[in-house]
């Protein structure tokens, strides 16, 4: 950095000068803060306080009661540190006139030399008595006001006492860094110096209307109060981050996501796609596929997607529904519009398991009417690959299934209409933007052949001739199973436009949910002989393969050989995990899904995808080592037919508060998305999915669980800023605000990425 910018930082600092010109950082100190994202003077001011404390109304001594946290102002009257076979320590007596209290620090070596007799101090901790029932405070928090013998000691003591960061006030507390260098009181003293050295000339970049509109104050003042709150503010409110400051910046935050987001739908929607065509001939070929009568939901999804593909801009979409709602089949519906329009289909899984099921159910339903399918994935034969990847060249298959291997840069299409996406949080960003850049991959060759039929029976010959090859973006349908709160769907899926089954396919019967402990196992095994005697199957789940030495988890494959050999020698067991090969795998859920098998031992490789209307009952072992979605999720493979369903959840063992939380949600409820607040509640937006989901922001100061209707407002006027000519924002004001949102706010989080 030049001198002069060095000179000019270090007299008056800019939100964007590097943090280590902070006064009192520097470069050593910069590096461990870097460590917790906080790289500039805007970053620290930022890294709010997590609690404060009510340090305003100091006591007397002879107030105090053990168990109270106390401020209070006395004179050291003696000090000195003690060795103690395991630790020094510290000790300090204060007193009021006669009364008196004990104050002591743990490997307190660092205060030999602080304290004098005769000075006045600050002091504030929880209250307590030692062994001879004397008051004490352990590890107070502390300030030296005045020395003794000062002149003007008094006014001296008052005028530090009101200056003081410890005492006399609200008091905010920080999350230490640096394995505990930089403390709470570290960062009170560093940020304090910031606030009082930083530009008076904060610009504003939210425009006046929705600054108006939202009632919020100003930034500076906005940092200012939200580290050192006036004097009457609510303790309430700042432990809940509802005062007015609070209220400022996580509006600013969601205000600016949701701008990104919101710009780029718009983008989205100027880029040339697919106008569909959707007449009485694609109605027809939808209707002949349904296996059943659709519910409200499935039928009012489909006009939303139908609509979108109508459109000549590409379609953007989520489609989230709770697991057994009926999302594949709409998946299946949205492709005939596709197919019957002369365009190809991929439908892309996380797992061969999942694939594997799509490509079933997609022959069983849709090879009837004349639609050829075919299923990639990594694990199939070289020659067989080849054969497959020529089909979907060639424009022969109309729906391409598959797993990572459809992006893999062999894989042509030769007229891509429509990605279908399936259990997208399982995937990163690349990878579907490589999937949907894959439209039109194929030969000038290729294309001729997708447009003749070839002598064979292609349901859309006339209209493939009527729609000849434009590059185009594909449109794409984002599923999941994972029921999304509200609140997250809008950062992390905020460009894509929302559908939602919230309804279940007659027939279906609630789950019996029912959590015991494993000292009851007896019971539960001769429950489930009893469900497959009766005709029905049961998966029996283990969160781990094998056993290790260290763990007293219970593995499959030893559960498997208990099954087998013991417990139902008379029933025929089977075992599916992850490690078997693909052939393995497909062979194994086959004969269940005939029923040759009665009881499969599984680990969570069945979570998704697999779907047996005979499987009645799930025994979970150690329940409690499962997430609650992966626990919602697996308990979705059973109850899929008419016939009464039980999950039971066994427990091993002493269980956590949280644990404890997940199985009452389990047993309680079986409705998804009630589930999902919850864990969204217990694991916090940024592990929601299991791992941390690809452009998924960490936000600085907001809360999805708690900040709710502030994002709801951000993201409604973040729509008003781009609304066009008709605006009452000014477009100066509009470019100050996308400025701020790439400079900062998409420096900061990198905004969400479509696919």
């Amino acid at each position: 950095m030049p001198r002069s910018v060095l000179l000019t930082s270090l007299q008056m600092l800019e939100l964007t000068t590097p943090v280590q010109y902070v006064k009192g950082i520097g470069p050593r100190l910069a590096e461990v803060l870097a460590t917790k994202g906080i790289l500039t003077t805007d970053d620290l001011l930022h890294y709010l306080p997590f609690r404060y404390e009510d340090r305003l109304n100091p006591r007397a001594i002879a107030q105090l009661r053990p168990g109270e946290m106390a401020t209070l102002i006395a004179e050291v009257r003696t000090s000195g540190l003690f060795r103690t076979r395991r630790m020094p320590i510290f000790e300090m007596t204060a007193g009021q006139g006669r009364t008196r209290l004990k104050c002591i620090w743990f490997n307190g070596t660092y205060l030999q030399g602080k304290f004098k007799p005769g000075q006045m101090v600050a002091l504030y901790g929880k209250v307590d008595v030692d062994r001879s029932g004397e008051l004490q405070i352990v590890q107070p928090q502390f300030e030296i006001l005045g020395d003794p013998g000062e002149e003007g000691a008094s006014e001296a003591t008052e005028q530090k006492l009101a200056a003081s960061l410890e005492v006399g006030r609200i008091v905010p507390i920080y999350g230490a860094a640096g394995q505990g260098r930089l403390t709470s009181r570290w960062f009170r003293r560093i940020i304090h110096a910031a606030l009082e050295n930083l530009t008076p000339n904060l610009s504003d970049p939210i425009p006046a209307m929705v600054r108006n509109r939202m009632g919020l104050i100003c930034p500076r003042e906005a940092l200012w109060k939200v580290h050192w709150p006036d004097p009457g503010e609510s303790l309430q409110e700042l432990q809940s981050s509802r005062t007015p400051a609070h209220s400022r910046l996580i509006f600013e935050e969601l205000f600016f996501i949701e701008l990104g987001l919101e710009l780029k739908r718009r983008e989205q929607k100027a880029e040339t796609g697919i106008a569909f065509r959707l007449d009485d001939r694609v109605r027809g070929a939808i209707k002949k596929i349904l296996p059943f009568h659709p519910t409200t939901a499935q039928k009012r999804v489909l006009r939303e997607i139908a609509s979108d593909m109508e459109k000549p801009s590409p379609m953007r979409r989520l489609l989230q529904g709770d697991v057994g709602s009926g999302k594949t089949i709409v998946a299946f519906e949205a492709a005939i519009i596709a197919i019957e329009n002369g365009y190809q289909v991929a439908l892309m899984a996380p797992t061969e398991i999942l694939a594997q099921q799509h490509y079933f159910s997609a022959r069983q339903i849709l090879e009837n009417a004349g639609y050829r399918i075919v299923l990639l994935t990594g694990s199939l034969e070289q020659d067989r690959k080849q054969k497959v990847r020529r089909h979907i060249a060639q424009g022969n298959a109309h729906l391409v299934i598959g797993t990572h291997a459809l992006i893999e840069e062999k894989v042509e299409f030769a007229k891509l209409g429509l990605v279908i996406v399936d259990e997208q949080h399982r995937f990163g960003v690349m990878q579907r933007l490589k999937l949907m850049k894959k439209s039109g991959d194929a030969d000038a060759d290729n294309r001729t052949a997708l447009e003749s039929t070839g002598g064979d029976s292609r349901p859309h010959t006339s209209l493939a001739d009527a729609h000849p090859y434009t590059a185009a973006e594909p449109d794409v349908l984002v599923m999941t199973a994972t029921p999304i709160p509200r609140s997250l769907a809008l950062t992390i899926y905020g460009d894509l436009d929302l559908s939602a089954l919230d309804e279940m396919p007659p027939g279906r019967t609630p789950i019996v949910t029912r959590r015991v402990s494993d000292e009851r196992s007896e019971e539960v095994w001769e429950f489930v002989r009893k469900q497959v005697v009766a005709g029905h199957q049961a998966y029996i789940v283990y969160p781990v393969i094998e056993e290790s030495e260290e763990s007293e988890l219970k593995a499959a494959i030893k559960m498997y050989k208990e099954m087998s050999k013991h417990i139902f020698p008379d029933l025929r067991v089977g075992l599916l995990h992850g490690r078997l090969d693909p052939d393995e795998k497909e062979n194994v859920m086959k004969l269940f899904q005939k029923g040759e098998i009665s009881v499969l031992v599984s680990t969570t490789v069945i979570e998704v995808g697999v779907d047996v209307s005979n499987a009645t009952i799930m025994v979970v072992e150690h329940a409690e080592r499962f997430g609650l979605s992966q626990l919602h999720q697996l308990r979705g493979r059973i109850g899929r037919g008419a016939a009464k369903s039980y999950c039971i959840l066994m427990t091993g063992g002493k269980i956590s508060e949280e644990g404890q939380r997940r199985l009452d949600a389990m047993a309680r409820t079986n409705d998804g998305f009630q589930i999902a607040e919850l864990d969204l509640e217990l694991r916090g937006p940024g592990e929601f999915f299991g791992t941390r989901q690809a452009g998924m922001p960490s936000f600085q100061v907001a809360n999805l669980i708690r900040d709710r209707q502030i994002l709801e407002a951000a993201k409604r006027e973040a729509a008003s800023v781009l609304g066009g000519p008709n605006s009452e924002i000014s477009q100066q004001e509009i470019n100050r605000a996308l400025c701020h949102m790439r400079t900062r706010w998409q420096y900061t989080y990198g905004l969400v990425e479509v696919g």
